[in-house]
């Protein structure tokens, strides 16, 4: 069974409730997913053995918050090149971050990248229950899933 890791941050929850929507899709698809807050992340050996990456920031100011600026070094030297992966985030504004994450992983990682598709749009606070938010991440992480299957 294909594995994908979903790392996050989230200061107000509404991060984490996406990643946890996007973990649902995820094993929708048959895939086997785990979420770890970017906390509990401290080497390159803690993103090994999987076959996707999901990475979530939600966007402060206009980017990505210091401490996933901070992972994504990390995660450069996990080898993480030719792996599925995704990107997303919640904001109330100008949704900066997920874009800067999914160039990151795109260019800088050279991961495969699944396209923000049905995140390009959604603005606003996530409302857990607001049917077309959940459905937009778990079709997200259909997305992400079937890529490593």
């Amino acid at each position: 069974m294909a594995k994908v890791l979903i790392v996050y941050f989230s200061r107000t929850g509404n991060t984490e409730k996406m990643a946890n929507f996007i973990a649902e899709g995820v094993r929708f698809a048959g895939a086997e997913a785990e979420l770890k807050k970017v906390s509990k992340v401290k080497s390159e050996d803690d993103l090994a053995g999987y076959d996707g990456y999901i990475f979530g920031c939600p966007t402060y100011h206009r980017e990505m918050t210091q401490n996933f600026k901070t992972f994504l070094f990390l995660a450069e030297k996990a080898g993480l090149s030719g792996k599925a992966a995704g990107a997303f985030g919640s904001y109330t504004h100008s949704g900066d971050a997920p874009k800067i994450l999914a160039d990151t992983m795109e260019y800088v990682l050279k991961m495969n990248l699944v396209n923000l598709g049905s995140f390009n749009g959604l603005e606003g606070k996530l409302q857990s229950d607001d049917p077309e938010i959940i459905k937009s991440c778990q079709d997200y992480g259909k997305a992400v899933a079937q890529m490593t299957l």
